[in-house]
């Protein structure tokens, strides 16, 4: 399964958070892609619209398209190094919300479970204890609804569809997925995943700064 060509983002105007001399943090609506795709139909993304009003963006690092929440972007070369490799050595902190088909038990507990992709059926993702990539998570249950569960999810890592595949390895598909969600898990409006807060260090200051959006759904 590939992302499809009836690709229609939505038309929100952008959403900035905050914007200085370094560093630009924008709050990513569901079903855009973060870089374009393969394709004149997938160009439209939010790096494209971010680089119209502001020429000097540069990319740090991407939300899935049905993906909302927190993004940054760099302003200068140095601030996306910089941000890149905070990203890379785990420092940049992630916390998403997700609500979950299902009542997922414990209230809490982690995902160690390596990923690869899955070749035949990419962008699909899947795990792998031989050549999979190390993927850690943790999750927290906030609430209880009739039948799903709403989670507080922190990755260790950042591999692609991390937090999807752990759900769904867990046996409760995060509500709405297009690719992992099935039945009346995927029966809903949109994929119940938000970024919703994003800690770093300045570039320049290395003060230690945290944006957040709460979840719309």
């Amino acid at each position: 399964m590939t992302v499809s060509s009836d690709y229609t983002p939505p038309t929100d105007p952008l959403d900035i958070l905050h914007h200085d001399a370094q560093l630009l943090v924008v709050n990513k609506p569901h079903g855009l892609l973060s870089v374009p795709g393969r394709g004149e139909h997938l160009a439209d993304c939010l790096l494209s619209r971010l680089q119209a009003a502001f020429p000097e963006a540069l990319l740090v690092h991407r939300l899935d398209r049905d993906t909302s929440g927190v993004m940054v972007f760099g302003v200068t070369p140095h601030a996306q190094r910089h941000l890149s490799m905070q990203f890379e050595k785990r420092t940049a902190k992630k916390a998403y919300v997700a609500r979950l088909d299902g009542r997922l038990e414990p209230r809490s507990g982690t995902v160690d479970l390596p990923l690869i992709v899955d070749w035949p059926n990419r962008p699909r993702q899947m795990v792998c204890h031989d050549t999979g990539k190390e993927a850690v998570t943790d999750w927290r249950v906030m609430k209880y609804e009739d039948t799903a569960t709403r989670v507080r999810l922190t990755p260790k890592t950042g591999r692609s569809h991390q937090l999807r595949v752990h759900m769904l390895s867990l046996g409760h598909a995060i509500l709405g997925d297009p690719l992992y969600a099935e039945g009346r898990a995927l029966d809903h409006p949109r994929m119940m995943l938000h970024a919703e807060e994003l800690r770093i260090k300045h570039p320049d200051s290395g003060e230690s700064m945290k944006f957040r959006v709460k979840a719309p759904f």
